[in-house]
Parts: structure tokens; sequence; C-alpha cells
């Protein structure tokens, strides 16, 4: 995607603030480094991902507690937000991370906010205060990014056009959730204008950072992404998403006494997280690959944007397979979440999988493996259907 790489390397002295630098930037076509080192996830930034995959969880619990149609959209609707929001700390740490005071402040501000909108999110459709706290919360932790985007843009040229560009549209975009504080538009409304704010948000990301935007704006400097750390991050909370999958599996002794059922469910669970873990890491299996980040602007959104159907429906089948390993019986729409959660999972892997350039023969082949994974999750759901139905019918006989 760029020309030359021109690498400079600046020392960064010890200080409680730091002047926000850009870290990478385009400069007329020539992707330009202020270090040459390969940044990982910060330490901070991982601490944020936990409280996130927490919020997350108590988001699939109620899903998985009340199953239904209605339950689904309001968990698309609720995990969506949140999402953008961490999605916008990730993106400021990627291009101006400098760990002094300032940040960490905002990092805990964010975390603070999300605190809020986690623990009233579940209850939008019941309470109007939870309406309103959640539709707040939102509003606030997005304003409060994309005022340190408008501030960092005066103390760093480098993203400074998009940055600018990206403040406009996101605060307009921000007005279209005033209608969720009204008490008199009907749930119904209120899901439509939720909706549309959601994919309005998505393309105006999108849009903002295209090189369609930067065609418009004829910026000499234009952003750019640290691809490791940018990996990094989504690998470490894709790995922490997977902890759904096992937490439950272990925490009270579910499976307890000897081999039994309820184990065997268990071992299944963890069998289907490890191969969703691999499926990951591996993509297609072949042994030289280039990054989407690295041949194509628009597959990067793809390889961005698929991150979020993949984790929402992972969340909900790890909860539902892990909460089977406690349960005597496993209901019909569990059984529906579990299978539509790991189906779409298997797809976005697919399509995550296509994302990379691949070069040389390859060790594997990723459709043989998701046949493999999918007879798994047959002969698991097979196996539950079997149980419930030996429960029935021993209680029908007494």
């Amino acid at each position: 995607m760029a020309d030359v790489v021109q690498l400079q390397k600046v020392q960064t002295p010890r200080a409680l603030f730091r002047q926000p630098l850009a870290l990478q930037w385009f400069q007329d076509g020539e992707l330009v480094k202020r270090m040459d080192n390969e940044r990982s996830a910060g330490r901070f930034e991982l601490f944020l991902d936990l409280l996130y995959v927490a919020i997350l969880a108590n988001f699939a619990e109620n899903l998985a507690e009340h199953a239904s149609g209605s339950a689904l959209v309001k968990y698309i609707l609720i995990l969506a937000p949140s999402w953008h929001i961490w999605s916008d700390l990730r993106e400021l740490m990627n291009s101006f991370y400098n760990d002094d005071l300032a940040q960490r402040v905002f990092i805990l501000w964010i975390m603070a906010i999300l605190v809020i909108y986690g623990n009233n999110a579940i209850l939008v459709d019941e309470d109007i205060g939870a309406m309103r706290a959640t539709a707040g919360a939102y509003m606030v932790a997005r304003w409060s990014s994309n005022t340190v985007h408008l501030i960092y843009s005066f103390s760093s040229y480098h993203h400074r056009a998009q940055q600018r560009l990206w403040f406009g549209l996101s605060g307009l975009t921000l007005c279209l959730y005033i209608p969720l504080f009204i008490e008199d538009f009907s749930i119904r409304s209120k899901i439509a204008v939720a909706a549309v704010a959601i994919t309005m948000e998505e393309c105006i990301w999108i849009f903002s950072y295209s090189p369609v935007a930067k065609k418009l704006l004829k910026a000499r400097y234009t952003t750019a992404v640290d691809i490791a750390h940018e990996v990094d991050r989504f690998a470490a909370f894709y790995i922490i998403v997977l902890g759904e999958f096992l937490y439950q599996i272990v925490v009270h002794s579910p499976a307890a006494v000897g081999f039994n059922m309820r184990l065997m469910r268990a071992i299944w669970t963890l069998i289907i997280a490890f191969c969703l873990n691999w499926l990951y890491v591996h993509n297609d299996g072949s042994l030289e690959s280039v990054h989407p980040y690295r041949h194509n602007i628009w597959a990067s959104f793809m390889w961005v944007t698929i991150h979020l159907p993949l984790v929402a429906s992972l969340l909900v089948a790890g909860h539902v397979s892990a909460l089977s390993a406690s349960l005597d019986e496993v209901h019909e729409g569990e059984l529906w979440f579990l299978c539509g959660g790991l189906g779409i999972g298997l797809i976005c892997l697919y399509i995550i999988a296509l994302g990379p350039v691949s070069h040389g023969r390859t060790v594997s082949f990723t459709g043989i493996r998701l046949l493999v994974f999918g007879y798994y999750e047959y002969q698991y759901l097979v196996t539950s259907n079997r149980f419930n139905l030996s429960v029935s019918q021993n209680l029908n006989t007494q």
C-alpha cells in the first residue's frame, strides 16, 4: 500500500505529560513511522479489554436467559455501540500512544462510562431511566473520544485533516440518538433510530479514513495504521472473548463428580474454543501470506468490520455452550443460539481467512477444518438432544 517506508528514531523521555504525536502516517503516498520497532498491546489497553469483555458477557447472559427474537435484537443494538467505544480507544492508542498521565486518565474515564453503560443497557426495554442512562453514557463516551481527536489534531498535523473530518461527521451522527431520550417514542421507533444511527456511524468511519476522503481533502499527510499493534489488539481481544467458553466449565465445579454427561459437555466446549482459536490464528493455513492491511484498503475495512459479528456471535455461543456443562437440560432456544452463534462465527472466520493474500503451498485447508469443526458441533448438539430426551422420558415414567 506504500511505495517506500521511511523510519525515524525518536527518543521519548519520561514525563507526566507528553505532546501527542502521530506514530505513523502517509506522506505523499509514502509510509513514514516515527519509531522502527513493532508495538504490542499496552497494559492499560488489555485492562480495558477485561472490563469490556465482562460487559459483553453480561449482555450474552441476558440474551441466554431471555431467548427470543426481541432479546436478540436488543443484544445486537446494545453491543454494537459498546464496540464503537472500544474501537475509538483502539484507534487513538494505535496512532497516538504515549502512555502519559493524560492518556491513562482518559482510559479510566472511558472505563467508568462503560460501567454505567454496561449496567443499564440490558434494561433499556424496561425502564426509560435505563434507556436515558445508556444513550447518555454512549454519547458522552464518543464525544470524549472525538474531542481527544480534535485536541490531537492541533498537537500533530499528520492526521489533522481526517481527524477533523471524523470529528464533524461523527458529532453530527450522535445527534441521531436524541430521540432515545424521549419517553413518548415507542420502543419500535427507538429500535429503528438506533439501527439507523449505528449503520450511519459505521459508514462514516469507513468514509472518513477511505481513499475517497483523502482525495476530497487533498491532504498531503493522511492516516496510517501500525499493523503489528492493530493485529495484536484484535488477537488479544479475540482470545479474551473465547474465555467465555471456558470460565463456566470450571467455576463452581459444574461437571463434578467423576465421568458424567456434564463433564462430556465441558470437554466438548473446551475443544470448540480450542478449534476456534486455531482457525483464527492460522487463517487459511498458508505458509506465507500478506495481511489485508498491507495490500488493500477495502479488504482492511472488511477485516476490521467483520470482527463485530464474530465477537457478538461467539460470545453468545460460548455462554450457552459453557452453561450446558451446569444444566441437566438445554432448552431449544438456547440450542438455537448455540448453533446460530457458532455458524455465524465460522462464516466470519472464513471471511477473515479470505483477507490475506497467500503465497506458496498451504499446509492445511480452511474448508476441511470447517467441515471437521461442523461435525464436532453436530455431535455436540445430538448428544445434548439425546440427553434432554432421556431426561424427559425418565420424568414421564416417574
